[in-house]
C-alpha cells in the first residue's frame, strides 16, 4: 500500500484495517500525532485528510489511498504558523500532548472560515483538553485569524 503523507509517497507494509494513528506512530516514526482515546473522542490525533480535520485513531489505512494525508510535523503552512504563534503569545500550552491534534483541528478551520464566531470555534474544535485551557485555544483562534486577515478580526 502507498499513502501520501506530508508530501510524500511512503509504501507500507500493513494490515488495511490498521489505523492511521498507528502507521504514523510506529511505522513512520510521526510521533506528533498523539494516541488518547482510540476511540476519536479526544482529538489527540487529529491530522488532516484532503484538507479536514480527520482523527487518525479511527481511520483505516485502506481508505487512504489517493489521499493527502498531513501532519504537525509537515512543513508548516502560514495558518499553522499563525496559530503557532498564537499559542505562544497566549500560552495555551499546559502539559501540551493535545497540543498538536488542536492545531490541526484549528488549521482546517480558519482554512474553511477565515473569521470564524466562538461557535463555529467550538463546534470545530472539540478535542479535549486536560489542562482546561479552552479560553485561551478559543482567544489564540481569534488571534491568528486575526494575523491572517492582516489585522482584521
Amino acid at each position: 500500500m502507498t499513502l501520501t503523507i506530508n508530501g510524500q509517497r511512503r509504501s507500507l507494509d500493513v494490515e488495511p484495517d490498521t489505523p492511521l494513528l498507528w502507521v504514523l506512530r510506529d511505522e513512520l516514526g510521526l510521533t506528533g500525532t498523539k494516541f488518547g482515546c482510540g476511540v476519536a473522542s479526544c482529538g489527540a490525533c487529529t491530522v488532516h485528510i484532503d484538507g479536514q480535520a480527520t482523527r487518525s485513531c479511527v481511520m483505516p489505512v485502506s481508505a487512504l489511498a489517493g489521499r493527502q494525508i498531513r501532519t504537525i510535523e509537515a512543513e508548516p503552512d502560514r495558518i499553522v504558523q499563525a496559530l503557532q504563534a498564537a499559542w505562544l503569545h497566549h500560552q495555551v500550552p499546559q502539559c501540551g500532548y493535545c497540543q498538536s491534534g488542536m492545531i490541526m483541528a484549528a488549521a482546517a478551520l480558519l482554512a474553511e472560515k477565515p473569521r470564524p464566531s466562538d461557535a463555529e470555534i467550538e463546534g470545530a474544535v472539540s478535542n479535549l483538553c486536560r489542562c482546561g485551557t479552552y479560553q485561551r485555544i478559543r482567544a489564540a483562534i481569534h488571534e491568528a485569524a486575526a494575523h491572517l486577515l492582516g489585522g482584521q478580526a
